[in-house]
């Protein structure tokens, strides 16, 4: 009679069977294309607590026993200030997982919500400073994020249409105030809505917003959120278009910069004019 296995190992086996195709190889991909990981690394895998970073996490265990790349792991968790609750599915979550995580502590989320002036800005900010902090205190060279392909694309079309610049989100890129650190981002070509039938499959359920202003309504509700105006938008696209978000995505990795009339590099803006005037 053949073993069961344990809830972890079902959990591993739908990622590299049922979800194959979906979350395994687009995986790889990235790791491959971006040149993510590298012989040595050590990398902080950072756990929010919800699905995205969770499925990173069995992503990058499952990558380590596999690869012919050798590389250490840690998975860490900042808690800024959970309730109760919110840390207890947390904990719980990754041992059902068998994610062998280390929690540290922070008050980001006092400070943040005692301020009047864009408190989620100031909240992001201390949040990866703080991750930055702690995995290099572990002798990590890397952290990895959670951060998915429909982020990738949500993010460039929010700055196109709200901040009046065509900005990108990398895969990966290096921290001006961590010296020798790197961001990395392996989910970068997986779909979330993927991600979210591969929780679904599994029962699994996930922490989704901890904020305490939310808790105490004191921001807007999350249906007015620009970024959920741009699913909406996307979703409104996808039904003329089924390709619409391959097409952005694709579209960031061709940019032809030789048709527009300007761009930033650093903090310098190029125009074509100063262009032209080189090439005569």
């Amino acid at each position: 009679m053949s073993r069961e296995l344990s809830k972890d190992k079902l959990i591993e086996r739908s990622i590299i069977t049922k979800y194959r195709n979906k979350l395994w190889a687009p995986f790889i991909h990235a790791i491959k294309q971006y040149e993510l990981i590298e012989e040595g690394d050590k990398i902080a895998v950072c756990i929010s607590g919800g699905k995205d970073s969770f499925l990173l996490a069995k992503l990058m265990q499952n990558l380590q026993k596999f690869s012919d790349v050798p590389f250490d792991l840690e998975f860490i968790v900042m808690d800024p200030g959970y309730n109760k609750v919110n840390r207890e599915l947390i904990e719980s979550n990754s041992k059902l997982m068998g994610i062998p995580i280390k929690i540290f502590e922070t008050n980001i989320f006092d400070v943040a919500n005692n301020t009047d002036k864009n408190p989620c800005y100031l909240c992001a900010r201390m949040r990866r400073g703080s991750l930055y902090n702690y995995a290099k205190s572990l002798g990590c060279n890397k952290i990895a994020l959670g951060h998915h392909m429909n982020d990738v694309i949500e993010t460039t079309l929010i700055a196109m249409f709200y901040g009046s610049q065509l900005q990108g989100m990398l895969p990966k890129l290096n921290s001006t105030n961590f010296e020798g650190m790197q961001l990395i981002r392996p989910l970068y070509r997986i779909r979330e809505e993927d991600i979210i039938s591969w929780s679904k499959y599994n029962n699994l359920h996930f922490l989704r917003c901890a904020c305490k202003l939310t808790e105490k309504n004191e921001v807007e509700e999350i249906s007015t959120s620009k970024r959920l105006e741009i699913k909406n938008l996307i979703s409104q696209l996808k039904e003329t278009n089924p390709l619409i978000e391959d097409c952005i995505f694709n579209a960031i990795h061709q940019v032809n910069l030789d048709t527009f009339v300007g761009y930033k590099t650093g903090d310098k803006l190029i125009t074509s004019t100063e262009l032209l005037r080189k090439k005569k």
